[in-house]
């Protein structure tokens, strides 16, 4: 997809807070230090879209973004081992199974994984709610730049086989060297159903 705009909707905590505007949406969900800001803007091709930061845990609502007018990006908060305080973090849970749950537009949820660490229980309940709710998940490995084939290709069966799932299912991305990117757009143009040129 050639991203021509990428702009800051909103952000929300509950469904009476989500953007009226009746786009589909791509969700963005990860770990806290997964990678999940740096992948969402080299995908949208800018340099502070979303923010990045060394401290885990910024992101502590969803924040909705319109791309070109086609679809919105939903950022979810990164969840994890985030140095915030435990209120906080027993409210994420609560408010990311409600919008998995009750967004009539959510379309997919792009799973991040750090390609170098064995799925947590965080990543677990994330994918089950995803098939509990009958969300498409777009799985993106992220790092990959740090490993060698060798060591990819065993950490990639590692993971497959924490989550029971098939290798295939799996997107490799680096944000240093941008690879993968143009594989998870095609993913993601599939599931809007939108031609790549668009």
């Amino acid at each position: 997809m050639h991203v021509k705009s990428a702009t800051f909707i909103k952000s929300a905590t509950k469904p009476s807070q989500y953007p009226e505007s009746g786009l589909p949406e791509i969700a963005f969900a990860g770990r806290s230090n997964v990678g999940k800001s740096s992948l969402i803007n080299v995908l949208v091709n800018r340099k502070n879209l979303v923010r990045t930061s060394s401290t885990p845990g910024r992101t502590q609502l969803i924040n909705f973004f319109d791309v070109n007018g086609t679809f919105s990006l939903v950022d979810l908060p990164g969840y994890g081992f985030a140095k915030v305080p435990l209120a906080v973090k027993q409210h994420w849970g609560p408010m990311m199974e409600t919008y998995l749950s009750k967004s009539p537009n959510l379309k997919a949820v792009v799973l991040i994984l750090d390609i170098r660490r064995i799925p947590g229980a965080e990543d677990i309940q994330m994918l089950g709610w995803l098939n509990s709710y009958e969300v498409p998940a777009l799985l993106v490995l992220t790092k990959c730049d740090k490993l060698s084939k060798t060591e990819r290709a065993k950490q990639v069966k590692l993971i497959a086989g924490e989550l029971g799932i098939d290798q295939s299912y799996f997107c490799f991305f680096s944000a240093i060297s941008k690879e993968g990117s143009g594989v998870i757009w095609e993913r993601i143009e599939s599931i809007l159903g939108v031609d790549s040129s668009e």
